[in-house]
Formats: structure tokens, C-alpha cells, sequence
């Protein structure tokens, strides 16, 4: 299994020509040297992409409780702050460095906001009994519809209530992986203590050994998401079966990985 620091950056593949990264060098060199506004609005525009690519991994389709303008606004905010704080000494690919500050940036603005108050999560406990018991029932996954007849909302509502738990769970996982992987490697290795990287690798090998000790279903959602850097819909394509009910898996996974971390960071 790959480093499971991948997990929680990921990044988006380029196709720059030659051309283009010696323009993006140019503008680089520019802006760090000479403080060029120009050159500056240039590699957002540049990195837009980036930025559009975390937000739409982050939050599924349906999520009406959130705009997607707003996360976006905020992956912007640390695009701006990583290209302020970007050292081209390093030797750090830019779009992982960048990553880290979009993803950073988002997170915490969700953080800020309140994804499950006391009577939110009652629902979404009534949601996972009634979905277990319909499964149980049926030998099947249950159908969006199904599932909200049994607890007598509409479907909207169903939808929207799992993927606030989605975003809820993601946030809280984040967290934790916040916890042991230090924010500042990319930024800054020099500073890195022989006790960081310790935490480093020990908190990545037991989130790959917690990833395979996932049920299998739930191990290959994860390993799609993270590994493949599939979308929520792409991996119910795959899997056919509806987009809520592998950002139900999903969450579940998490919520499960989060338990075992918790427990070493």
C-alpha cells in the first residue's frame, strides 16, 4: 500500500508543456523577486483548477446545506496564502504544498460551521438504524427513496441529512490526521525534528494497517477515494449502487478510522 500521507493530499495531475512550466518559472521568479501583482493573479488563475479539484472531491453533489462557492471562496483563500508562503528553494512541488493550505483552509471554515447539532444527529442515527434494518430486511442496499418512506422524510431531506454526515465525519478525520502529520513539513523541512518524522511514518503505517482491517466494502471505497482519487459519483458508477450510499460507506469508514487513530495521535 502506497504512503498513507497521500490520503489527505490529493493532488491534481498536469499536462504543462515544456512551454508552459518554463512561463510558470517566469512567473515565479517574478512575483518572488519583485513582488509582481501581475505575475501573482497569473498563478491563481493558473492554480484555479487545483482548488476546484479539493473542493469537488470534499463535497458531494447534493450538499445543499453548503454552496459550493463558499468552499470554494475558502480553497481560494489558501491558494492565496500558499502562493505568499511558497519557497522555491525547497525543492516541494507546488500543487502538494498548495494542497495541503486549500484542503487546511476549507477544513477549517467547516469546522467553524455547525454540521450536526444534538437534534441533526438524532436524525442521522434514525437514518443508519433504518438503513441497516432495511438491508437486513431486503438483502439489498435500500434505494433513497425507501430508505426516507421508512423514516418518513422526504428524499431531499434523506440525501441531504447524509451528506452533512459525510462532511461531518470527513471534518473530524481530517482533524485527526492533523493531529500526527505535522502542517508545516512541506513548508518548512528544516525545521523538522528527528520526533516529527518519527510521528510522521508511525502515524502513516497505522493508518494503512487501520485502511486494511476495514471490511472489504468499505476498504475499497476508501482505496478509491484516496488511492484512485475517484469522486463520490464515480465510485458508485463503479460499484452500482447510488451516490448517498457510497458516501454512506464512505462516512462509516472514517468514522472507523478515526476511532483508531484517536487512539495514537
Amino acid at each position: 500500500m502506497q504512503d498513507a500521507r497521500s490520503h489527505t493530499v490529493p493532488v491534481e495531475s498536469t499536462t504543462d508543456t515544456s512551454d508552459d512550466k518554463e512561463h510558470l518559472q517566469v512567473l515565479w521568479q517574478s512575483y518572488k523577486s519583485n513582488g509582481d501583482a501581475v505575475a501573482k493573479e497569473e498563478l491563481l488563475l493558473h492554480y484555479l483548477g487545483l482548488v476546484k479539484y479539493i473542493v469537488r472531491r470534499m463535497m458531494p453533489k447534493y450538499s445543499s446545506f453548503n454552496e459550493y462557492d463558499d468552499l470554494l471562496n475558502c480553497g481560494m483563500l489558501g491558494l492565496i496564502d500558499a502562493v505568499d508562503k511558497f519557497d522555491l528553494q525547497h525543492g516541494v512541488q507546488f500543487e502538494t504544498y498548495a494542497s495541503t493550505r486549500i484542503r487546511g483552509e476549507i477544513i477549517d471554515y467547516m469546522r467553524s460551521q455547525d454540521w450536526a447539532p444534538s437534534s441533526m444527529r438524532k436524525k442521522l442515527n434514525a437514518i443508519s438504524s433504518a438503513y441497516e434494518q432495511l438491508e437486513s430486511r431486503n438483502g439489498r442496499h435500500p434505494t433513497d427513496d425507501e430508505l426516507a418512506r421508512e423514516v418518513d422524510m422526504p428524499v431531499a431531506s434523506v440525501q441531504k441529512l447524509m451528506a452533512t454526515n459525510h462532511m461531518f465525519n470527513l471534518v473530524s478525520f481530517e482533524d485527526t490526521l492533523r493531529t500526527g502529520f505535522s502542517a508545516t513539513e512541506i513548508a518548512a523541512p528544516e525545521d523538522e525534528t528527528p520526533e516529527n518524522v518519527l510521528l510522521r511514518n508511525e502515524t502513516s503505517k497505522l493508518l494503512a494497517e487501520a485502511i486494511e482491517m476495514l471490511p472489504e466494502k468499505e476498504r475499497l471505497v476508501i482505496t478509491l477515494y484516496y488511492y484512485e482519487d475517484l469522486l463520490l459519483r464515480d465510485i458508485a458508477e463503479l460499484l452500482g449502487v447510488t451516490e448517498s450510499r457510497v458516501s454512506q460507506i464512505h462516512s462509516k469508514a472514517l468514522t472507523k478510522l478515526r476511532a483508531k487513530m484517536q487512539k495514537v495521535v
